[in-house]
């Protein structure tokens, strides 16, 4: 691939990722998490109805003037529910999405509203233009036996498993680097680290994913991809911060900074 499609490309890729934050149901349009063992009595701070945690899914009792509807149609008396996929949802307020979710066995619903000021507010990302010299080779090593999880605080205060598959190293500013890396269903890699600007030029951490690696390991590391967390667009995501050893020493001035 030549440099002018490469940043083609980055270009196209950019735009989809403007495109995704700002759509209706994108991060921007998160207003709340809510986490049902925080309101013993069932009532979400905004959000009508009654919702109780009952095994392994929520249990939601509504009347006709809550105003829900589930799966389309008004809904009035009790149903239970199990996680949706984000951010779609089964249950809805107007145009409103109340996501039911799961994070470790605890229970919550996110409220998503295509009206949300964050949305539309929003000042643009700030990202770098594309430079050949941050997208570099870098080969995948994954651990032996089972993946490891380490516990990371989230940004929501709350420490949370993050389970990581091996390490990726790649050479950058002439020295050799490694990141911890989750592997997702896909076979994609996905790295949460810090660098030399982040919570300066750049957002206080990114995410970088990487293609599915080669039989011998093999993929590319580009930074020029490097992406800001859900949690740089709304207050409301959990997002993980880097887990030890993944914060570089190299100012990593590529890719998406912050906000614009």
């Amino acid at each position: 691939m030549t440099a002018d499609d490469a940043s083609g490309d980055w270009k196209r890729w950019h735009e989809q990722r403007v495109e995704q934050v700002t759509a209706p149901y994108g991060p921007l349009a998160l207003v709340g998490t809510h986490w049902i063992e925080d309101h013993p009595d069932g009532r979400l701070p905004g959000v009508p109805g009654t919702w109780a945690v009952d095994g392994e899914g929520v249990v939601l009792t509504a009347t006709g003037a809550d105003g829900l509807a589930v799966d389309g149609a008004p809904f009035a008396g009790e149903i239970r529910l199990a996680a949706d996929p984000e951010p779609a949802a089964r249950v809805t307020l107007g145009e409103r999405h109340l996501v039911v979710l799961v994070r470790e066995g605890v229970w919550g619903v996110r409220d998503y509203d295509p009206d949300a000021g964050t949305r539309r507010a929003f000042p643009g990302i700030d990202a770098t233009p594309y430079d050949p010299s941050w997208s570099v080779p870098g080969r995948f090593t994954p651990y032996e036996g089972d993946r490891r999880s380490v516990r990371v605080g989230n940004a929501d205060g709350r420490e949370r498993a993050l389970v990581l598959a091996g390490e990726l190293a790649f050479t950058l500013a002439g020295e050799e680097r490694t990141l911890q890396v989750a592997q997702q269903a896909d076979g994609r890699l996905w790295a949460v680290f810090a660098d030399s600007t982040s919570g300066h030029s750049s957002f206080r951490f990114r995410f970088l994913y990487s293609a599915a690696p080669a039989a011998d390991g093999s993929t590319t590391v580009d930074l020029n991809r490097a992406q800001l967390p859900p949690c740089a667009f709304a207050d409301h995501f959990i997002c993980p911060f880097p887990p030890p050893g993944n914060t570089l020493d190299v100012a990593v001035e590529a890719g998406e900074r912050r906000l614009g």
